[in-house]
């Protein structure tokens, strides 16, 4: 069975529970503490060398990467609905997963940092970053509220992988104080995506205390 190393209170690895809940994917638990630094022991950085999680261990296949493990996942289980084999189809999720970890997730990650993990860690939030990234995630969230706008979700009426991915660093809006009031199609978007039950079922607020 796969082998599934994962803290559910981090960004990636909430992705990949709600997305292998969605698309009925069964795997072995190994639960990890990131605070206590268990993602940088000897034994953890044989299996992924970034020092990151999740990680997932298939026989003698390693995957890294939280949209690999959403794409892997789903084909696994042949959840063409959530992830579809038409060339087009995928190469525009394959888009908004490429385009998640290499732009939404920095910009979201700032407010994650100041707004709660300083915080959480006793450190006060810094003004001047979070004014410094405004511009940044004003030019991506408005890339985001076009694409939503007059839809369901990311590629339409049904949800895929794509609505998983781009979601995920937006997973604790509220209590991060992500800037959304400009952009009423994403909060409407992000509601559909907070009433799925693979995401209901992956809260970490609970597990937080918050």
């Amino acid at each position: 069975m796969i082998k599934l190393y994962y803290d559910p209170i981090t960004v990636n690895c909430r992705k990949v529970l709600a997305g292998f809940d969605l698309v009925g994917l069964e795997y072995e638990s190994v639960k990890m503490d990131y605070f206590g630094g268990d993602h940088k022991k000897p034994e953890y950085v044989a299996v992924n060398p970034n020092e990151a999680i999740p990680a997932l261990v298939d026989g003698d296949f390693v995957l890294w990467e939280s949209n690999a493990m959403l794409q892997y996942g789903a084909d696994l289980t042949d959840a063409a609905t959530v992830y579809p084999s038409d060339a087009r189809a995928r190469a525009d999720i394959n888009r908004w997963h490429l385009w998640e970890a290499s732009a939404w997730f920095p910009s979201c990650y700032v407010y994650l940092v100041e707004n709660l993990v300083k915080p959480f860690t006793g450190s006060e939030p810094d003004p001047d970053v979070l004014a410094g990234e405004q511009a940044r995630f004003d030019h991506l969230a408005a890339i985001l509220e076009a694409r939503v706008a007059g839809q369901n979700f990311i590629m339409g009426d049904e949800v895929t992988l794509a609505d998983i991915a781009v979601a995920a660093p937006m997973h604790l809006h509220a209590q991060v104080s992500l800037p959304l009031d400009p952009y009423p199609e994403i909060r409407a978007w992000m509601s559909r995506v907070e009433a799925l039950p693979c995401w209901q079922k992956t809260d970490v607020v609970p597990l937080l205390g918050l």
